[in-house]
């Protein structure tokens, strides 16, 4: 029977088990998850276990980039099952701390269900997080990494707050964890890229991998919020990898203009009954819309299947 991971849940002990090996030589790598895991994350860990000697996963939902009006309060979670799956992978540790931010005298978690009829703007006209709704009297957390550029298109359109975020509690868990190795899944393009860029810009001793998306038997790409789809909205979400697929085969084997292919993505998923937020064409490194695929590109979706929003791409070399 394999070990249990040993659960970490205070910074200053997280930080200090990772010095502790890396003094002797070892070798972390880690991999940063929001838990009620599943076979993408669970890959994402088999391939953090073969990259060093030691591996970290981290389980902790970060308020910081959830809107108020988002689905934080209903982000699924089951840690025991999440320790049992890890344990069966030969994970070292896992780091699930209650609270990553300093909320401020009178704030906390708990205050964001309380002020979420204030809807997500603050005082400043600014988007704010779910983290700021709960803040107190002003003294809490208000230190944001922003990666600029890579965060304005795709998911940053309709989700200001994400992103920020995002680089955000990543940087905070680097600082903590001090990993030589993170994993990151390409599901989560914008994401992914975005993490390479404050990795490269910021200069932390990280280097980042991106895995390939895992998907279920019939296309569907993994994701936490799946379990929230009903049968029918399931099936119909099929919808997605399969105009994913038409429109990357009708990229490299038909004279098809990036008009077109999105067009079509945008015809499929609609008949399929999804509502689109996005369908873009853009260079892989740059996040750039392009208007022919004469680079690496990557076909970038989100649609709307009742109350799930679900992202996907597929990556495409000419």
């Amino acid at each position: 029977m394999a070990s249990e991971p040993e659960v970490i849940r205070d910074k200053t002990a997280m930080r200090r088990w990772s010095r502790s090996h890396r003094s002797k030589g070892k070798t972390l790598a880690f991999v940063p998850t929001m838990g009620f895991l599943h076979e993408g994350h669970l890959a994402l860990v088999r391939a953090a276990g073969a990259l060093a000697d030691l591996t970290v996963v981290s389980v902790y939902v970060n308020p910081g980039q959830f809107a108020p009006s988002e689905d934080l309060d209903a982000y699924p979670a089951d840690l025991r099952g999440d320790l049992h799956k890890l344990a069966d992978l030969g994970v070292h540790a896992v780091f699930c701390p209650t609270n990553l931010y300093d909320y401020g005298e009178g704030g906390g978690r708990g205050e964001v269900q309380a002020r979420r009829t204030e809807g997500a703007v603050g005082s400043s006209g600014l988007p704010v997080s779910c983290l700021e709704a709960a803040a107190g009297d002003g003294s809490g957390h208000e230190t944001w990494v922003r990666v600029e550029k890579l965060e304005r298109g795709l998911c940053g359109m309709s989700r200001p707050v994400f992103f920020r975020g995002v680089a955000t509690v990543v940087a905070k868990l680097f600082n903590i964890v001090e990993p030589d190795i993170a994993v990151f899944g390409k599901k989560d393009y914008q994401q992914w890229r975005i993490i390479c860029r404050m990795v490269r810009d910021l200069d932390f001793a990280v280097k980042i991998i991106g895995s390939e998306i895992v998907r279920e038997s019939d296309g569907l790409a993994m994701s936490s919020r799946n379990v929230r789809l009903s049968p029918e909205e399931r099936e119909k979400a099929l919808s997605i990898y399969k105009s994913l697929s038409k429109a990357k085969y009708a990229a490299l084997h038909e004279q098809s203009t990036c008009q077109e292919l999105k067009s079509l993505v945008v015809q499929l998923v609609t008949e399929a009954g999804g509502i689109i937020d996005y369908v873009e064409i853009v260079e892989q490194e740059s996040l750039i819309p392009v208007e022919e695929i004469n680079r690496p590109a990557v076909i970038c979706i989100a649609a709307w299947f009742g109350t799930v929003r679900l992202i996907d791409n597929m990556e495409i070399n000419p």
